[in-house]
């Protein structure tokens, strides 16, 4: 996924209310951004991080700015938008960068499905049952016994995350396929876990939902001031 602008880089000054941050701009002006992440963020908001961003071109949006990308204490960057991950699997698939997801003749996004919901993608195949696909965008990293990291899934209490790990399960029940992807928008970890001390209701959903035959999977992201592509998959440590 390419950025269709380019970034523009600032200093973090403060995040608050969840979707507001205040960014000062290496002009020195000081600017309002749009914080699409509605997560706790853990480690990545701190006062003084290195931010990138990118100009609002919506007409009907309220602030000029999006807030992109972090730089880590580690130099690493964190794409902390979380309305990304969805084209960064579409793009993915289309070209076979997930072998778990190749194969199917068609792709569609945002299908409905389920108890009035949408699923991100919907794989489709005449030789093959139809393939649903939930993704979910991680951002938290953190240590896991001598010298690991890991990236981890929620950062903060999820219901709907656990209703739509129901919803999968339901679709597997009725003769479909259902995959539960986590793209890690970083790529300085070295495999996945759930963040079960955060929210234990996710992760009783997680495992309920692959005893019932849904599939987990989790990529890491190369990410980059000009764009962000699907890299390596991380091994799953779920218990």
């Amino acid at each position: 996924m390419k950025f269709p602008t380019p970034l523009t880089s600032g200093r973090l000054l403060r995040r608050y209310k969840r979707f507001l941050s205040d960014i000062e701009l290496e002009s020195g002006e000081e600017i309002v951004a749009h914080c699409a992440n509605p997560g706790s963020m853990m480690g990545l908001a701190e006062p003084g991080s290195e931010v990138w961003l990118s100009p609002n071109t919506n007409p009907k949006a309220k602030l000029d700015w999006r807030w992109e990308l972090v730089r880590t204490d580690g130099g690493d960057l964190v794409c902390i938008n979380t309305a990304h991950p969805n084209r960064i699997g579409e793009e993915a698939i289309g070209t076979g960068a997930i072998p778990e997801l190749a194969g199917y003749g068609s792709l569609r996004r945002e299908v409905k499905y389920g108890r009035n919901s949408r699923i991100d993608i919907l794989l489709e195949d005449d030789a093959r049952p139809p393939c649903y696909i939930e993704i979910k965008s991680v951002t938290l990293r953190r240590p896991d016994g001598d010298h690991a990291t890991a990236a981890e899934f929620p950062d903060a209490v999820t219901k709907r995350g656990a209703k739509h790990l129901a919803e999968l399960a339901d679709m597997v029940d009725s003769g479909a396929r259902a995959v539960m992807l986590y793209l890690a928008q970083r790529n300085d970890c070295d495999h996945f876990r759930v963040a079960a001390d955060i929210d234990p209701g996710y992760a009783a959903a997680l495992a309920e939902a692959r005893n019932r035959g849904v599939e987990a999977l989790c990529y890491a992201c190369d990410i980059a001031p000009d764009g962000i592509r699907i890299d390596r998959p991380l091994p799953l440590e779920l218990g």
